[in-house]
């Protein structure tokens, strides 16, 4: 079937309520609901039964650059700086030194296991080096994963970062094998362009945006997330222009933004977070109709071996390396390690070499296919169990809230976890008062037999009560719940 003018929205009305369907039976079954867009694509695509022809790198491009500026800038916009700020260092090594390293190690196990010159296994490897954004949002944010302390903070703010890293690896041993970039020296110029330049832009574009959004006076208020749109991609369209990263600076300022006093900034906040998964069914789906099933057949062995090798031993070796100076326990390494998931970003790079006609361009395309689905269908279905065995998860009646969640109010910067009371928890019968709280943590609201309850100290917990507790530091609301879930002996 042709893509016409005539039958697109039907097409794509269809695909998307099929998708979104999908989506809600894959959270029933811990299947990431990603997966089941690339299927759907690949299901509809030529090599599939819905026939649709769909073989244009450009236009996939151009759909990747898109949606991708519109989940980093949602991802980054709910960023809490507060929560992100005792692990910048880690998830700042791990986004620049993390990716690099991958690259490496990845880049010369493809040069010796395969026919591909080093800067063929340099060029798959940068593509493949950062973990995506989309995949660990989505996955993270569901209600089955619930992590202590600051690893979901950094984890997200990794995933959010480090794509523009790889995207400059990408562009730079692309342009080595085709000859635009005629030496190392110079490769590393462009790679330092686009960093410091992407990264000035983001926190200089991001308060520009904010005294922008503050200051216009709009008539309607269905304007301000338009015009956040808008200043979007001024940030990414302008910071190229410059020479700098484009998918940096939109994802710094949206975290400069999001930690903010913005007008409409929970609504901005909503409409953003709703685009967001609009973009990533779009993203996959269009990726998945752009992969033919029966040139990935070929590459299966090469693919498996390299994408073991990604999960097994260049991730965790990288991982080990950049968090080598921070004290931090070693299950908490071993399960960042694990949570490098590669989704829609690394096809969305691998367009750029079909698109440079390069010699091996389709079989790279192919192999870094594969990788992603891998990663995303072991790796992402398994992020619950894994967390639980080397015990980083929290227990199984305690819920990670955030500010977005609860609807708090647009000022408030904090933390609040939902604790469901089990009847053998030593809280229960006991007042409030009695419980010693820090200063910066308390219980906001109580649930008792269906109705909320606005506590103070005299009100006693009891069982099947779900409390909502808030703080604004993360250790001690962590040392709160646990103490709160101790049981009795």
């Amino acid at each position: 079937m042709k893509i016409t003018f005539e039958n697109i929205l039907l097409i794509g009305s269809v695909l998307f309520l099929i998708s979104i369907i999908a989506g809600k039976t894959s959270f029933r079954l811990g299947i990431p609901t990603l997966i089941f867009f690339l299927i759907i694509g690949m299901l509809a695509g030529t090599d599939g039964i819905g026939k649709i022809e769909f073989n244009n790198p450009s236009i996939a491009q151009f759909i990747g650059i898109v949606a991708l500026n519109f989940i980093l800038f949602s991802g980054g916009f709910e960023t809490d700086w507060k929560s992100v700020k005792p692990v910048f260092g880690m998830s700042f090594s791990l986004s620049i030194l993390g990716v690099i390293l991958t690259a490496v190690f990845l880049g010369i196990f493809t040069w010796l296991v395969t026919d591909f010159t080093l800067f063929e296994g340099l060029l798959l490897g940068s593509i493949v080096s950062s973990t995506d954004a989309a995949a660990v949002f989505s996955i993270l944010r569901s209600k089955n994963v619930a992590l202590k302390g600051h690893i979901r903070p950094m984890l997200e703010f990794e995933s959010g970062s480090n794509d523009p890293m790889a995207y400059i690896l990408t562009i730079m041993f692309l342009g080595m094998i085709t000859g635009e970039v005629s030496s190392f020296s110079l490769g590393i110029k462009l790679f330092l362009m686009q960093l410091l330049i992407g990264g000035g832009c983001g926190f200089l574009f991001g308060y520009l945006s904010k005294q922008v959004i503050n200051k216009i006076k709009l008539d309607y208020d269905g304007l301000y997330p338009v015009l956040s749109i808008t200043l979007m991609f001024l940030t990414y369209s302008l910071t190229n222009l410059a020479g700098g990263n484009g998918f940096l600076a939109v994802y710094l300022s949206a975290l400069y933004l999001g930690n903010q006093n913005l007008l409409h900034k929970r609504t901005i906040m909503k409409m953003f977070d709703g685009l967001a998964w609009l973009m990533q069914i779009v993203l996959f789906l269009a990726l998945g109709m752009l992969v033919f099933p029966t040139h990935i057949l070929p590459v299966v062995g090469v693919g498996l071996a390299i994408s073991a090798f990604l999960m097994i031993v260049a991730r965790p070796l990288a991982c080990f390396i950049c968090l080598a100076p921070f004290k931090i326990k070693t299950r908490v390494k071993w399960f960042i390690s694990f949570v490098g998931l590669r989704g829609a970003v690394p096809i969305v790079f691998a367009t750029f070499p079909l698109m440079a006609g390069i010699d091996k361009a389709g079989m790279i395309f192919n192999i870094v296919f594969f990788i992603s689905l891998s990663s995303v269908l072991i790796q992402g279905t398994s992020i619950p169990r894994v967390a639980k065995w080397l015990h980083v998860d929290l227990p199984v009646n305690v819920k990670s809230v955030t500010p977005a969640d609860v609807l708090l109010a647009e000022s408030l910067n904090s933390q609040m976890v939902e604790l469901t009371i089990a009847s053998g928890f030593m809280a229960v019968g006991k007042k409030i008062v009695d419980l010693h709280f820090p200063p910066n943590v308390r219980i906001s609201l109580i649930k008792k037999k269906g109705i909320y309850v606005i506590p103070d100290g005299n009100t006693v917990i009891d069982s099947g009560d779900v409390l909502f507790i808030i703080g604004t530091n993360r250790e001690a609301l962590d040392s709160v719940t646990e103490m709160i879930s101790e049981r009795r002996a």
